[in-house]
């Protein structure tokens, strides 16, 4: 029941970010497109509900290429890819308000696992049958594992994190996890990945 209940209010709050956030988007693209060369957005292949690839969307914060220049598709501290802009709206989160769009069309819930690259950790068949019970939701802009540490937290314990939410989800956990989202954000919390997950 429940879940039903939350995929309302995923369109209905997610429609409403997106009239609201129109002067941040458009501003957003702007100091994007003049800084560097290439899109104003990143596409990216994830693992979505039922291990199905999807493509997420998010602001450009790295070069033109970044993912051919050798050092891998993460980020890390002092990282020479990321533009200027791109280290502000990362600091701010504001580089993931497209996935807004992910969730109106159905690909994702402002709560829920992060979704996985297709390839990293491993690809969705190397996954053991207990892992997979991660996919068995939607995966969200922020979920239990971002609020426990996001990339700071190694792969195996960011998994079972996802897992323990897979089996306790409901609207009172969905509001502790916004809440203490908002606060990882206004402290800037957790931006910078661990040597292990690069």
């Amino acid at each position: 029941m429940y879940k039903r209940i939350k995929r309302f209010f995923d369109i209905l709050l997610s429609l409403i970010g997106l009239i609201i956030l129109v002067p941040v988007f458009f501003i957003t693209a702007i100091v994007i497109g003049i800084e560097s060369k290439g899109g104003v957005f990143f596409v990216q292949k994830r693992l979505g509900r039922k291990g199905l690839p999807f493509n997420m969307y998010k602001f450009r914060s790295m070069v033109k290429n970044a993912e051919r220049q050798g050092t891998g598709v993460y980020s890390y501290k002092g990282d020479m890819r990321l533009t200027k802009v791109g280290r502000l709206i990362r600091a701010a989160s504001i580089d993931e308000l497209p996935q807004l769009i992910n969730i109106v069309k159905g690909d994702m819930s402002i709560i829920g696992p992060r979704p996985a690259l297709t390839y990293h950790p491993w690809p969705f068949e190397e996954y053991t049958e207990e892992q997979k019970r991660m996919f068995d939701v939607r995966p969200g802009i922020t979920g239990w594992a971002q609020v426990n540490g996001r990339k700071q937290v190694r792969w195996p314990e960011r998994i079972q994190l996802n897992i323990e939410y897979v089996d306790n989800m409901s609207f009172m956990f969905d509001m502790k996890i916004l809440f203490m989202t908002f606060s990882n954000v206004f402290l800037m919390r957790g931006n910078n990945n661990i040597g292990e997950t690069r």
